[in-house]
């Protein structure tokens, strides 16, 4: 495990043991370099952990990868709901791209130390997926509304230019919702301790090595939170609400199913995001606690990112129409 003293040098890695157990960590007059301890007593299990998490990776970025690729040579996926999701998978592929990697390299060396602005640029793509996919299930739960609701609306409604502007903007809300959060913590005063008990730099682990005022950037990621996670899961919820009824109004039990099809993918990505995203940053853990939270962490991280091209193509008779289709042509 790594720890950097005044002069950067490379302190023994038996010594981040004790510091943990309560020994003062080093003081820095000015931190440029934090340490990302991860999981430090997987002992054993650790090379095991590590093909697992190597092996969910190759398949969560082929599969994402797929995804866009049979939408853009298929024609039969050429829909509002399949252009959303290949964002989706765009967005998991940051997200993940983002995450993991670094994350092996901590399993493999115990721990593994960077300057503080890499620290902040991780944390600055990792805020953009994540907000971009809250917008981003809202859209798409409006999409699943007006589909089962409004089915008369649908196609004048959900255009291909709607569809655009509407994913523009995610990406841009995202992008400025990001540099927001990161040009707050770039605007801090960082001295002290500089371990982060997590697998990558999350806000509040970042926000904990400041010794500025803080108060403010409390305030202001509420706000933000309010309008990024919160708004959105009401959005989403309120159009399940309107769906669940509507369904419940169609008399043959094969048209139930028929509809309650089309957005039960949509419906199980929802509650794994939000989910474990709630769980997390509304109902923080510390001390022993914490590693439920980095093992709740890797749900929305790493585990959701993989089970979104399952969810969406498993079950689906158009991805498996359109593979068959891209498979005939290479045969």
């Amino acid at each position: 495990m790594l720890v950097w003293d005044n002069q950067s040098k490379l302190l023994h890695p038996d010594i981040i043991s004790e510091q943990i157990r309560g020994i003062e960590v080093i003081d820095h007059n000015n931190l440029t370099y934090v340490v990302l301890i991860g999981f430090p007593h997987l002992k054993c299990t650790k090379i095991l952990f590590f093909m697992v998490l190597l092996f969910i990776y190759c398949i969560t970025i082929s599969g994402n990868i797929i995804i866009v690729i049979l939408f853009l040579l298929s024609k039969t996926l050429q829909s509002p709901m399949y252009f959303f999701i290949t964002q989706l998978s765009l967005l998991d592929i940051i997200l993940i791209t983002d995450i993991l990697p670094n994350l092996l390299y901590i399993i493999l060396h115990d721990g593994c130390s960077m300057s503080l602005a890499k620290c902040i640029i991780q944390f600055s793509f990792f805020a953009h997926a994540e907000v971009s996919e809250c917008f981003l299930l809202t859209v798409m739960s409006y999409d699943r509304y007006l589909a089962i609701c409004k089915p008369l609306y649908y196609n004048s409604i959900m255009n291909q230019s709607i569809c655009i502007k509407m994913v523009l903007t995610i990406w841009l809300l995202g992008f400025k919702m990001a540099l927001v959060d990161s040009m707050s913590l770039c605007s801090l005063s960082y001295c002290g301790q500089n371990i982060i008990d997590h697998f990558f730099c999350d806000f509040e682990p970042i926000l904990q090595l400041s010794c500025s005022d803080t108060s403010w950037i409390y305030i202001q990621t509420f706000v933000i939170g309010f309008f990024c996670v919160v708004a959105p899961f009401i959005i989403i919820a309120v159009s399940y609400i309107y769906i669940v009824l509507t369904i419940l109004k169609i008399k043959t039990i094969t048209g139930r199913q028929k509809a309650f099809t089309t957005c039960s993918s949509h419906l199980t990505t929802v509650c794994i995001f939000y989910g474990t995203l709630i769980a997390v940053y509304f109902f923080p853990t510390k001390g022993q606690l914490n590693i439920l939270s980095k093992v709740l962490s890797l749900f929305y991280t790493i585990i959701t990112p993989l089970l979104n091209p399952i969810i969406y193509t498993f079950r689906n008779k158009d991805f498996k129409t359109a593979t068959e289709k891209i498979k005939s042509y290479f045969k």
